[in-house]
């Protein structure tokens, strides 16, 4: 048998591996299947298309119905240009906290969640499974969730409640905001910009759409919330920006402006509706931009849709998590997770991970140890509750 590793030990592992969304991540789960593999845990995998990452999802215990489900993503968000003061693959503890990319955002979850899967193998006797899954891609749109969900679903059996271990500071977070992500290009025609009304500026274009943006996120802000909505931070549908690239010269009309747009919709708004509301804002824009020449329009391309996690009556995964915690608050967040997708599939979600969101993607990203032992005593409990 594989020594067993402290769940601090197994942080410094998963934080050595660079796992940035944009590489391949098979190193990280390889070691982590191995790991699972050596205490008779037997990991499964999905894909991405070219085989370049993969999620991986397993379970200790019986092959029973009603186990809980611990829910993590193993890809971090890069560290380029930022002013890191420690290595940012390796994991320091200083002045009471874990340092190092992804700490808070989520391997101190992962680290906790494999510890726990062990911890249930070795124990044994339990009534109901533990079970794992790691995906890939969650910090580009959430992408590799939903195969990977498909496949534990035919695999294992039903777990009755799903604990994603995002950042909350350890409370039940019972609501999230549905995310949308757009590629647009605008499409302009060039001339010299002392003949401006001949040509269309791909960029001004661009800021008539970054226009009605602004107006919508004033609009949303004053009026009344649906009640869905109440708790959030802020309490309202809100557009944005991201990036924004284009143009040759200063003396030419852009030819090509390049925007990254996002929506973050409350509950109780469609996603589908908003989506609407944008195509045919770029629309309107394009039609004017072609009635100075035909080449000019403008491209929309979805490349996110995360669905909302709204409040279940009486769910299973948010009492479950309460009555662990002793936390019986209605907590809600603004940013997205995979919880969403867990329940679209017809699972019970919360989100409920030790750390503070507003360390995460940071430079010198770090995580409380107080709440990395807080994480630990809650998953202690939740092992004893399994056991009953």
């Amino acid at each position: 048998m594989a020594t067993r590793l402290t769940a601090l030990q197994i942080l410094e592992r998963l934080v050595a591996f660079p796992t940035v969304s944009r590489d391949p991540n098979l190193a990280l789960v390889d070691w982590v299947g191995d790991y699972l593999g050596g205490h008779g845990i037997a990991p499964r995998r999905t894909w991405n298309a070219d085989r370049s990452k993969a999620a991986l999802y397993a379970q200790a215990g019986p092959a029973v119905a009603g186990g809980v489900l611990l829910s993590g993503h193993s890809d971090v968000v890069p560290v380029d240009g930022q002013p890191w003061t420690t290595d940012p693959w390796t994991l320091v503890r200083r002045n009471g906290r874990l340092f190092g990319r992804g700490t808070t955002d989520m391997k101190g979850f992962d680290a906790l969640a494999i510890w726990a899967l062990v911890e249930a193998a070795a124990r044994g006797g339990f009534g109901r499974p533990l079970q794992l899954a790691l995906s890939y891609d969650e910090e580009v749109g959430c992408t590799g969730a939903p195969p990977m969900i498909a496949a534990l679903r035919a695999d294992l059996p039903p777990a009755a409640a799903v604990i994603v271990g995002e950042p909350t500071m350890l409370r039940p977070v019972v609501a999230h905001k549905a995310g949308l992500a757009f590629r647009i290009h605008v499409r302009g025609h060039e001339v010299h910009s002392s003949r401006l009304p001949h040509g269309v500026s791909a960029i001004m274009e661009a800021a008539r759409l970054i226009g009605w943006a602004n107006a919508m996120n004033a609009a949303n802000a004053a009026a009344p919330p649906p009640d869905a909505a109440a708790g959030f931070d802020p309490p309202w549908t809100t557009l944005h920006v991201g990036r924004i690239e284009g143009g040759t010269a200063a003396n030419i009309t852009a030819r090509d402006c390049r925007l990254s747009f996002e929506i973050r919709v409350v509950p109780g708004e469609e996603t589908a509706a908003w989506e609407a509301r944008l195509r045919a804002a770029a629309d309107e824009v394009a039609r004017a931009m072609a009635r100075i020449h035909p080449s000019a329009g403008i491209d929309v391309e979805a490349t996110m849709g995360v669905p909302a996690l709204v409040p279940e009556p009486a769910g299973a995964a948010a009492a479950l998590v309460r009555r662990l915690t002793g936390d019986g608050g209605r907590h809600v967040v603004s940013y997205g997770t995979e919880a969403g997708q867990f329940q679209a599939a017809g699972y019970s979600a919360v989100v409920c991970g030790p750390g503070d969101i507003a360390d995460a993607h940071q430079p010198d990203e770090s995580l409380a140890l107080e709440q990395f032992e807080a994480g630990q005593a809650l998953l202690l409990r939740l092992l004893d509750d399994l056991a009953r």
